[in-house]
């Protein structure tokens, strides 16, 4: 059985590479363009674990992170996938329960390994 991952990246180029490398590593992917569309997805699914983007239309990165760990899903391992990289908005991703922070433009290798750690710490 795959892990479920979902993807919140509305930059379209970005979500297909993560997407691309992802289904590579035997994932099953759930995309969402924007934060309302990865709520549903939440609502919906179970999901492993959720890469997010900080800046997303409707509902941004931090709304979704805050989401995922005030309802049941506390255990969902939260990769953030942002291309700020300054000290305050990774400082507030880690406090409002992200996992982990994965500055853009990243390594593929890099965000697999990433990825499997952080599943690997779930279990």
């Amino acid at each position: 059985m795959a892990f479920k991952v979902l993807v919140a990246e509305d930059d379209l180029l970005t979500s297909k590479a993560i997407e691309h490398r992802l289904k590579m590593d035997g994932y099953e992917v759930f995309k969402a363009y924007n934060g309302k569309i990865a709520t549903k997805i939440l609502q919906e699914n179970v999901i492993d674990i959720a890469l997010v983007d900080i800046h997303m239309p409707y509902v941004g990165g931090f709304e979704v992170i805050k989401y995922i760990r005030e309802t049941q899903k506390k255990t969902i391992p939260i990769a953030v996938v942002s291309r700020i990289d300054n000290h305050g908005t990774i400082m507030k991703a880690f406090e409002l329960g992200a996992d982990d922070y994965i500055t853009k433009p990243f390594n593929a290798v890099d965000l697999s390994l990433r990825i499997k750690t952080l599943l690997l710490k779930k279990k």
